[in-house]
């Protein structure tokens, strides 16, 4: 940080007014990482289409969604166990790195479950919705 004005005397003024501002501007730029936990088998079409919209929900709260059950059938076969299991293994990792897990419905899967556990064990926040978005205590 340059404490001196533009003819080179020492003013720290200016230079910590600056500092100050734009260090209050990165933290209201800050937007947490939310990993969302929604079902994805069996209707995948509807699923996908709700996860969907719990990520715009995400974002209207000034978060930054990570849906990995969006991302990962894009290039893994969810209908071969093996690339299934390695799906829900990435989406366990990426949860780590979230600042909370946000579990969306009444149906828990098996994935869902392991997140949850996971991030239980990890001791990453939880919250739980409804399929409308309405936050319910468990």
């Amino acid at each position: 940080m340059n404490m001196r004005n533009a003819e080179g005397y020492f003013d720290p003024t200016a230079s910590i007014a600056l500092h100050n501002a734009d260090r209050e501007a990165r933290a209201k730029a800050y937007r947490p990482l939310i990993c969302i936990a929604s079902p994805y088998a069996g209707d995948v079409e509807r699923n996908t289409a709700r996860a969907r919209a719990y990520c715009r929900f995400a974002v209207d709260r000034g978060c930054i969604p990570l849906a990995p059950h969006l991302i990962f059938p894009q290039f893994l076969n969810d209908g071969d166990e093996a690339e299934r299991a390695l799906g829900l293994w990435f989406a366990r990792i990426l949860l780590t790195k979230c600042d909370e897990l946000w579990v969306f419905g009444e149906t828990i899967s098996p994935g869902m479950a392991a997140e949850i556990a996971k991030a239980n064990r990890r001791g990453i926040p939880t919250r739980f919705f409804t399929e409308d978005c309405e936050e319910v205590r468990r």
